[in-house]
């Protein structure tokens, strides 16, 4: 599935050379996620899992920083499911500029948790579907 939302790069997301801060980017991959998942599930992409019966933690992020992004700049970040397990779900997330030069790229997983346990379950069959569709 091809999703794409769009972001401004606001002052208080630089550093006082109007260059985004590196932590912030986690803040536009999460917010892009969250975009991409209330997109597939039909509402608010927390509650929509939440009311599934699970918690959805980061287990991991990576993200590759190809080119600096400025202050005013728009963004547009791709996100897709990059895979399924029994447990986990994994998005691949792409940033492009307005010259269509790639800004950076992620991959963010999550981890189906049950919230009596704490302990990992299998995905849910609609979260499986809603990112898997057949």
């Amino acid at each position: 599935m091809h999703f794409v939302t769009e972001r401004r790069i606001l002052f208080g997301d630089c550093d006082p050379a109007g260059i985004v801060y590196t932590p912030r980017i986690t803040y536009f991959i999460i917010e892009a996620v969250h975009d991409f998942l209330t997109h597939v599930l039909g509402g608010p992409a927390i509650r929509e899992i939440f009311a599934m019966g699970i918690l959805p933690p980061a287990r991991a992020l990576s993200i590759e920083f190809l080119a600096p992004m400025i202050w005013d700049e728009i963004i547009h970040i791709e996100v897709s499911t990059a895979e399924l397990t029994t447990t986990s779900f994994t998005f691949s997330v792409e940033a492009r500029n307005a010259e269509d030069e790639i800004t950076f790229r992620s991959t963010f997983t999550q981890v189906s948790i049950s919230p009596e346990s704490k302990r990992p379950i299998p995905l849910p069959q609609a979260l499986r579907n809603a990112l898997c569709p057949t």
